[in-house]
């Protein structure tokens, strides 16, 4: 009798947790749950790759199995200067990314703060925007040669006008009654773009990154097609031509690891920057 009432008396460990503990417990549980799911999506993937299409009778010409690709990537290495190409690649993707970034912000800062420039520019960059960059390609080639010129300006093309509308929105639909605020206390134009607007559109601008992150590799990838002589968009092409298909699907995916890292680098940063703003999660109520 004794022990059923010590038993009874002596509290769980989970009764003794605090209820934050307990959150913090909850949470992890689900933060290692997701790349645990993700990791076990991708050898599906894998093993799916490497099995089913020698079971449905496809060749490999067609689609390579996984120790194909493997393979081939080794080759690469040693006989295709693979990591020249890649670093090429990288470098001018990056490169191109923080110019357009930088020219959209700019440019976008700018003609939020003069509507009227917005209005007689605005079709203009409408009519940029809307022309097609593969186009252009061949006509910076004409005018540059074949060197790194005309890939990194299409991907600066490429990656300026997501980030010059989403700065431009923001500007647009900024809370005018914070500005006339900051007016009221005799701030000048500077600290009121530095302390009012720069903020209030850093979610924006960082938004606009994450998808200028992507379309870097895409536009460096349409500049090594048409006209590049290194990178792994060159590898695509040099693959076509072999009929290699292989060593096309190595260099997809390595312009695929690219942008990935490219878009949880900005998401990181966006992380640091905008730890002001309330997250989802974390405005949740908890049951």
């Amino acid at each position: 009798m004794s022990t059923a009432m010590s038993n009874e008396a002596t509290p769980s460990v989970q009764d003794r947790l605090s209820p934050r503990a307990i959150l913090a417990r909850g949470l992890w549980r689900r933060g290692a749950a997701v790349p645990l799911a993700s990791l076990a999506v991708a050898i599906i993937v894998l093993v799916a790759w490497q099995y089913l299409p020698p079971a449905l009778g496809v060749p490999k010409y067609i689609i390579p199995r996984v120790t194909d690709l493997s393979s081939e990537m080794v080759r690469m290495w040693f006989q295709e200067n693979l990591l020249k190409h890649f670093i090429s690649t990288a470098s001018m993707s990056i490169l191109g990314f923080v110019l357009g970034g930088l020219l959209g912000a700019v440019v976008g800062y700018a003609l939020g703060l003069l509507p009227t420039w917005e209005k007689v520019l605005s079709p203009y960059i409408l009519a940029l925007q809307i022309a097609p960059k593969v186009a252009f390609a061949p006509l910076f080639i004409l005018w540059f040669g074949y060197n790194a010129w005309p890939k990194l300006i299409v991907t600066i093309l490429v990656v300026f006008f997501p980030i010059l509308v989403n700065v431009l929105q923001a500007m647009r639909v900024m809370d005018r009654d914070l500005v006339n605020l900051a007016r009221a206390y005799n701030m000048s134009k500077a600290k009121i773009f530095m302390k009012v607007m720069l903020p209030y559109s850093m979610p924006n601008l960082m938004a606009g990154l994450r998808i200028g992150a992507t379309l870097a590799v895409i536009g460096i990838t349409v500049g090594e097609l048409v006209g590049g002589e290194i990178g792994l968009g060159y590898l695509i092409s040099f693959g076509q031509g072999q009929a290699n298909t292989a060593m096309v699907f190595d260099a997809i995916g390595l312009l695929t690891v690219i942008g990935i890292v490219m878009y949880w680098a900005v998401t990181a940063i966006e992380t640091r920057v905008l730890h002001y703003v309330p997250r989802a999660s974390e405005s949740r109520p908890q049951p």
